[in-house]
């Protein structure tokens, strides 16, 4: 065992982090809201260099197993940035956030990483709220999703010229999402490549008012959710690659609920105002719905991302 490494040989953690929906509607890469789906991970520090990889669930086969990983590049990051040495590594993740599909996947496999790193370097390195936000900012490149996913509830992530922020709130106990997760993925960055780099004055300010009314409407007044979650900036110009989730979103909303892309979608959220739109929206899904959509009903996650030490169950050689 070489002396740089023999501070974290043997530690194992335990990571959990949340789902996230993103934008909300009108809060585009502003709004965030943590779900009640979670990806689970158990790191150990190595005493030998390399890493090894095990992933069950939701990419098992699909995603990288070597140095490449997100989630290994995350902790990699995490410690060249906290000026640590990297540990050889085992990684066991199990996942159930849908890729591709608008749930901050990518934003819970770095904030995986980021937590991970936290935990094996607990006593060694105090990593603080903002510092946490700053490293899993950087490697998404907007904290939109990572704030929810690092702090869970309703969260508000801006950038200063000190780097990103956030404010989390408390979401209205009778706010009730469903998610609706169709079998088709989508490209984030097809995505945003499908957004004009302007939009006119009055559409910019038509989404101001909705994102300080959606605000007000998630934590005070559910009431006003259908139109609190109206936007012009993005949703029509992404449409036509996704045109049945578009389709899914215009019907439900005639019905009264209030719908939205989650995120980059393809998939749909609907924030209930109490748990029987939720019922009410599955149902008008699958009478409506031309292909398979899967729905989750979930809760607002309170607490975001997790770690605890991991018991090792069998000796490191």
């Amino acid at each position: 065992m070489t002396a740089e490494y023999a501070s974290f040989a043997g530690r194992s953690v335990l990571v959990k982090v949340p789902a996230t929906s993103a934008n909300l509607g009108p809060g585009f890469d502003t709004l965030g809201i943590a779900l009640s789906l979670y990806d689970e991970l158990v790191v150990t520090a190595r005493a030998d260099p390399g890493v090894s990889v095990h992933v069950t669930g939701v990419g098992a086969g699909e995603v990288p197993t070597d140095e490449t990983n997100l989630v290994v590049r995350a902790i990699a990051f995490a410690f060249e940035q906290l000026g640590q040495p990297l540990p050889g590594l085992t990684l066991s993740a199990t996942n159930v956030i849908p890729h591709g599909r608008g749930l901050g996947s990518s934003a819970a496999a770095i904030v995986s990483g980021i937590m991970a790193a936290k935990g094996l370097l607990d006593g060694v390195v105090e990593v603080d709220s903002s510092t946490l936000l700053r490293l899993a900012t950087e490697l998404e490149g907007h904290p939109d999703n990572v704030a929810p996913a690092l702090f869970g509830g309703l969260t508000i992530a801006w950038t200063t010229k000190d780097g990103p922020a956030h404010k989390r709130l408390l979401v209205h106990r009778g706010v009730s999402p469903v998610v609706f997760v169709p079998e088709t993925t989508l490209s984030t960055k097809l995505a945003r490549s499908l957004q004009p780099a302007s939009v006119p004055h009055e559409d910019a300010t038509f989404n101001v008012s909705r994102s300080a009314l959606l605000v007000a409407a998630l934590i005070q007044s559910p009431e006003l959710l259908l139109a609190a979650t109206e936007d012009r900036l993005h949703q029509s110009y992404r449409a036509s690659a996704m045109p049945e989730t578009d389709t899914l979103i215009r019907m439900l909303r005639d019905a009264g609920l209030a719908a939205v892309v989650s995120g980059a979608g393809p998939s749909l959220l609907v924030l209930g105002s109490d748990p029987a739109q939720r019922l009410f929206a599955a149902d008008l899904v699958g009478e409506h719905s031309v292909t398979t959509w899967r729905a989750l009903m979930l809760a607002v996650d309170l607490k975001g991302a997790t770690v605890v030490p991991h018991p090792v169950e069998t000796p490191l050689l």
